[in-house]
């Protein structure tokens, strides 16, 4: 047992932070604003002091805490980090005061909105990081429905007039998923069951689910991948998530695509590989061709875009293709590029949506057709705005494009064919991305575009970091990579999936 509980120091802070920051008089909305973000700067420390003590190559869940929760039916606060959840705590912990800072006066006027606005960015903060370091299963289910409440007023409440609609959307599509799983998890349970005692713990259940039959283990995969799919999201289960990009704030679309939906993809490499091993290996060929289908449809959906933000939406969807490809390839290669995949998927898109939304804010729409000649009037906005498109089409000495390399090297040793279609889509990504700044930003400027200002002291303070960690990752990303890689082996251990041996070393002479 750990002398400081970290883990839960790392998801009390914004939670209690959430209902001081809704508590502050209505009259003091600039305090708000402050305790917020002083919230988020705190959890960002806790985290660092995590990071710094955490060792990759010691016990699999480090400063795990485990108390009594509800012993009648097994189920235990449980907490515990490894290498692949530490990695998108941090990936957490850094954007959550970014996007703070983005949203400065997204809340407008009304009364108390500043208020609540900043308090459920810290409240979906707390959500997401006891779902990445829950190592109970009912724990973890709680949290993973429980985020949905402070995204649903995110979106409806803050965002244009058709908010409303797609935040509904996006409650509807995430509760079925979650009804479903809940489904399976009660199965697992049953499942499980020892002398009438079962556990939600999830080391136990690792061992449990070995001696349940098969079939059983395979409908109970499909109800959790069917949740984590539709939160991820992959084709078809994806159609809430451009209209949440479109119609929300521009923050709170890059906390849904940055870091509420790694969840699901997270979720994937923790519950389904390591609860149903076998059935994991066995839907996988057909996962890996959805994952194909969603990499390919999204980045030809993205092209015929007319509006922005919609576009960006489809980009990510694409990009969560590439990361479930990975996952499923079950490889070293493919599962550490999904991993880190995450982590520089959340800061480019990050930045490609929150510069896109700094320029739609100010001319009032999002459609492409309006702009032209930006990069005139506004040459910083243009350049990190082209930064930020080169790092979503994996341009090399960006931070996206190793993990996509490790993710399509991965992929090839065991499904050749997924890997060659999948790279096709860096052609696409290409024709989208630049085909996008071309009409955006340069030729003569547009009626309208004249009065668009560059980027601001704030903005800039906002952008700055998210370009900088995508050129210092991209250029060196062996410290992320040092953390997932012990963390992947022992999933890769517990499926009992192996590397394959490439071809031309079976046929080597010895």
């Amino acid at each position: 047992m750990n002398a400081i509980p970290w883990l839960s120091a790392l998801w009390l802070l914004p939670a209690v932070g959430a209902v001081v920051t809704v508590l502050l008089p209505a009259r003091h909305p600039q305090l708000a604003k402050y305790t917020a973000l002083s919230v988020s700067l705190g959890v960002l420390v806790v985290a660092g002091a995590l990071a710094m003590q955490f060792e990759p190559g010691g016990d699999r869940y480090q400063f795990v805490e485990s108390h009594a929760w509800i012993p009648t039916f097994g189920v235990r606060y449980i907490l515990g980090v490894d290498g692949i959840a530490l990695a998108l705590v941090l990936l957490t912990v850094v954007l959550v005061p970014v996007l703070l800072i983005a949203g400065w006066n997204d809340a407008g006027e009304r009364r108390r909105g500043c208020h609540t606005y900043a308090a459920l960015i810290l409240a979906v903060e707390a959500m997401v990081l006891v779902s990445l370091v829950a190592l109970d299963l009912v724990l973890f289910y709680i949290f993973f429905e429980a985020m949905l409440i402070p995204m649903y007023f995110l979106i409806g409440r803050y965002g244009s007039a058709k908010a409303p609609g797609a935040a509904m959307k996006f409650l509807l599509y995430n509760l079925a998923g979650g009804l479903i799983m809940l489904a399976a998890v009660i199965g697992v349970y049953a499942a499980t069951a020892s002398g009438g005692m079962g556990s939600f713990d999830m080391r136990q259940l690792v061992e449990r689910t070995a001696t349940v039959d098969p079939q059983l283990l395979n409908v109970m995969f499909v109800g959790f991948m069917f949740a984590f799919a539709v939160k991820a999201p992959m084709w078809p289960l994806h159609s809430w998530l451009p209209g949440v990009a479109q119609h929300a704030k521009p923050t709170t679309a890059v906390l849904m695509m940055a870091v509420v939906d790694k969840v699901g993809t997270y979720a994937m490499l923790r519950y389904c590989l390591q609860l149903f091993p076998d059935a994991s290996k066995s839907f996988a060929p057909v996962i890996s061709a959805l994952a194909v289908v969603t990499i390919i449809y999204s980045a030809i959906v993205a092209i015929g875009q007319t509006d922005v933000m919609r576009l960006i939406a489809y980009v990510s969807i694409s990009h969560y293709g590439f990361i479930v490809l990975g996952i499923f390839a079950m490889t070293s290669q493919g599962q550490s590029g999904s991993t880190l995949y995450m982590v520089n998927h959340g800061i480019a898109t990050a930045a490609l949506m929150l510069i896109a939304g700094f320029l739609v804010s100010q001319r009032g729409t999002g459609i492409i057709t309006a702009y032209g000649g930006v990069q005139k009037v506004a040459p910083v906005l243009a350049g990190t705005f082209l930064v930020a498109g080169l790092a979503s089409l994996s341009m090399p000495g960006l931070a996206p494009f190793i993990s996509e390399f490790l993710v399509l090297i991965g992929t090839f040793v065991r499904y050749p064919l997924a890997a060659v279609i999948a790279a096709a889509a860096l052609v696409l990504s290409a024709i989208y991305v630049l085909w996008l700044y071309q009409r955006m930003m340069t030729g003569p400027v547009t009626e309208g575009n004249e009065r668009v200002r560059d980027l601001v002291p704030r903005e800039v303070v906002v952008v700055a970091p998210l370009i900088a960690l995508l050129i210092a990752l991209g250029v060196y990303p062996k410290p992320v990579l040092d953390i997932i890689d012990p963390a992947v082996g022992h999933t890769l251990s517990v499926v009992g999936a192996e590397d394959p041996v490439p071809a031309t070393a079976q046929g080597a002479p010895k």
